[in-house]
């Protein structure tokens, strides 16, 4: 298992991170478009929301990151048992902070909001503990997605974390645009398009993974 490191490959690698982040912040402003034709309330629950979920599951980002150096040392090292060893290990301990996290943003979603919005507007502590149950209950999702995320670029497979990006907030964008004008459905359609998304684009890195496993080697 080789990891390219010549100027033409670190260039490569970092392009393929710049498309992705690209995509991730494009995905997001297009949301935030939708959101914001519901009106000053919604737009100010999710702001508010977006900050509580950032931080709760900024952690397992960190964790994602850490495991990307993991990785890329013993694949360099030529050590697939370790990073086997590594994934198992990983899985569990993101797993458990996040069933951590969702306990504690869903328990506690409205004192939550009240850190960012006036007691008396109810309204929007209403929608933002919506949206925060909704979010909360699948934060599993967004940490397996950061270990993939991790785990391709410590391979030198960074085309895949885009791809999963692309899955992930494809179907996010789609999804919210498709569901929310229903009026039966309408703003819990955007909420409910993340974690799907989450999902989706886990199911296609299993895919991925399992299509060539770490023994399999890398080019």
């Amino acid at each position: 298992m080789q990891i390219d490191l010549t100027r033409g490959g670190i260039i490569h690698y970092s392009l393929l991170t710049c498309v992705q982040q690209s995509v991730m912040n494009f995905g997001i402003l297009m949301v935030q478009g939708l959101v914001n034709s519901f009106g000053v309330n919604v737009m100010a629950a999710f702001a508010a929301a977006v900050k509580i979920d950032a931080f709760a599951y900024l952690p397992v980002q960190d964790f994602g990151n850490a495991f990307s150096t993991f990785v890329a040392q013993n694949t360099g090292a030529s050590q697939p048992e370790r990073i086997r060893r590594g994934i198992r290990s990983a899985v569990w301990v993101s797993i458990l902070f996040c069933v951590v996290s969702s306990l504690l943003v869903c328990l506690f979603a409205a004192p939550l909001m009240a850190l960012f919005v006036e007691p008396g507007e109810t309204e929007i502590i209403a929608i933002g503990v919506e949206y925060l149950r909704i979010e909360g209950l699948c934060y599993c999702g967004i940490g397996i997605l950061f270990l993939l995320y991790g785990l391709f670029r410590g391979l030198g497979r960074p085309g895949v974390s885009v791809v999963l990006t692309v899955i992930s907030l494809g179907t996010r964008v789609a999804l919210a645009y498709l569901l929310a004008p229903i009026p039966a459905i309408g703003l819990k359609g955007i909420w409910w398009a993340v974690p799907i998304g989450w999902a989706l684009a886990d199911l296609a890195g299993l895919l991925f993974y399992l299509r060539r496993p770490v023994w399999a080697g890398n080019p």
